[in-house]
């Protein structure tokens, strides 16, 4: 299933002709990143799939990497219960760890860490949608990604509120590429206004998201402000620098996400 995102690239039609057999959710705006996963994740439960595999467009799986994560489920399963969230190892095209896709490891539970070591895997807190495998239960527990984060941490979101009750693996046997542009992160957007999304979404997690324990916030806070630090920092502490940082705050505060 590919979610077209009000497309006018001509994608519906290379689609079409190069790839027949997918089918195609065009959506009749730009609802952003969060917008396309919600809708895609909307339509795969709605036909009654058990598992929903979620990707970016420019996510390039190996080809085991979906039999690694299912494998991964059932063991898991098998001898630690009902696992709710399983993500891939994802490299940039240079074969290193992409930043942006690193999922937060979680190692207060000393006993599951034990466990998942022996199996090859690391226990996390929260994970990226670049290749996460997601329980049909989770959807029928914990709703959808929220729509109104549009880009950026509606998956940190999603993840951790689902992951603070329940347990998600990162499974180093599961491998894809995430080939975008450059190695960054939000911080070194080649398109420094998109840093408004970064500021706004944190804000959102820290003051209306129950992801995330008191302690965990103070953390996050901490790093949004080093963050915003750095951001104005590379970008010479320019007017329309401050300016996205002051509309993120200001939106992240007074305004609501919608579900």
């Amino acid at each position: 299933l590919v979610v077209d995102n009000a497309s006018t690239d001509g994608t519906p039609e290379m689609l079409q002709e190069e790839f027949p057999q997918v089918e195609v959710l065009r959506l009749p705006e730009n609802q952003g990143g969060a917008g396309g996963f919600h809708e895609g994740m909307k339509r795969a439960y709605e036909e009654g799939f058990d598992w929903l595999w979620l990707m970016d467009d420019d996510t390039i799986p190996r080809p085991e990497a979906l039999e690694a994560l299912l494998e991964a489920a059932r063991v898991f399963e098998k001898r630690l219960g009902r696992t709710a969230l399983l993500a891939s190892l994802v490299r940039w095209t240079d074969g290193s760890l992409h930043p942006m896709n690193t999922p937060t490891p979680h190692v207060s539970d000393g006993e599951l860490l034990v466990e998942a070591l022996e199996m090859r895997a690391l226990p996390i807190r929260s994970a990226s949608f670049v290749s996460l495998l997601v329980a049909r239960w989770v959807v029928e527990a914990y709703g959808f990604p929220i729509k109104d984060y549009f880009i950026w941490n509606d998956d940190v979101e999603y993840t951790a509120r689902i992951l603070r009750r329940e347990k998600g693996f990162w499974v180093p046997q599961s491998e894809v590429a995430h080939h975008t542009k450059k190695k960054y992160t939000p911080l070194h957007t080649s398109s420094p206004d998109r840093f408004y999304y970064e500021v706004r979404n944190k804000i959102w997690m820290l003051t209306k998201s129950q992801a995330w324990s008191p302690k965990e916030k103070a953390k996050l806070g901490l790093r949004l402000l080093i963050d915003i630090r750095q951001f104005l920092k590379v970008n010479s502490f320019s007017p329309n620098a401050w300016k996205v940082v002051l509309l993120g705050a200001k939106d992240g505060l007074w305004k609501a996400p919608r579900n």
